[in-house]
């Protein structure tokens, strides 16, 4: 049994159809990658996993556990947290503060030192940082801020939705290679990524959403070879 898993999810915004039957499964201790052109549907497939949409058809299942009807705040309960596209850090609160929201689902009196300094840790920047306000930090501290909230959750499957986006090579790869830092420890990763090169070299395996619908799958290798993606996704002629 995979450990998450995605069946035939038609989600819709009003009349338009965004998703037409995406099915894709992740299975425990991997990176799995979803590329695509921009309004594709990655970001829809991942607002839909977390509950911040419903689908009018299909299935979400985490193991043996139904989430096509839970609440967004259950579902972070049961182990998904998402780092959504654009960050959505609050900017006003500072970056302790932050994390702390991280962790708004879990047990009042648990203690969350050990998610903090795991967090730091990875982030050192942040620690530096705690008293700052979100909006003062840069575009790369704001995502590692990003990612660290969705970590303090303490996440069975964590989605990534376009953790590069505006971010100078550098930081970017940081970002990645700070992905596989997270997969090293155990954690399982559901990633969108526009930069299809960066995603597919850190990635297990891979599909290719186009208008909706999982066009193609295949472990990240082959898809990295693939004609159709070098040509659509790499900028390769």
């Amino acid at each position: 049994m995979a450990l998450l898993e995605i069946q035939k999810i038609h989600t819709y915004y009003g009349n338009i159809e965004a998703l037409k039957g995406v099915s894709l499964t992740v299975e425990k201790g991997e990176i799995v990658t979803l590329i695509g052109s921009n309004g594709a549907g990655k970001t829809t497939t991942l607002r839909t996993i977390a509950g911040v949409l419903r689908p009018r058809k299909g299935t979400i299942r985490m193991g043996d556990k139904d989430l096509t009807t839970v609440p967004a705040n259950e579902i972070v309960r049961l182990g998904v947290a998402h780092s959504p596209e654009g960050r959505r850090i609050f900017s006003r609160m500072t970056v302790k503060e932050n994390l702390e929201m991280g962790a708004y689902a879990r047990k009042g009196t648990e203690d969350l030192s050990r998610d903090y300094e795991r967090v730091y840790e990875l982030f050192p920047r942040l620690k530096e940082r705690l008293t700052q306000r979100a909006g003062t930090l840069s575009g790369g501290e704001q995502q590692m801020l990003a990612i660290g909230r969705a970590l303090m959750a303490r996440p069975t499957v964590l989605l990534l939705d376009e953790p590069s986006m505006g971010l100078a090579p550098v930081l970017v790869e940081l970002v990645f290679k700070t992905i596989q830092d997270i997969n090293a420890q155990g954690m399982t990763v559901l990633l969108v990524e526009q930069n299809a090169h960066m995603a597919l070299s850190i990635a297990h395996r891979g599909y290719v959403l186009q208008t909706g619908r999982i066009v193609l799958s295949d472990n990240a290798k082959n898809l990295a070879a693939n004609e159709m993606v070098r040509k659509a996704y790499l900028g390769e002629e």
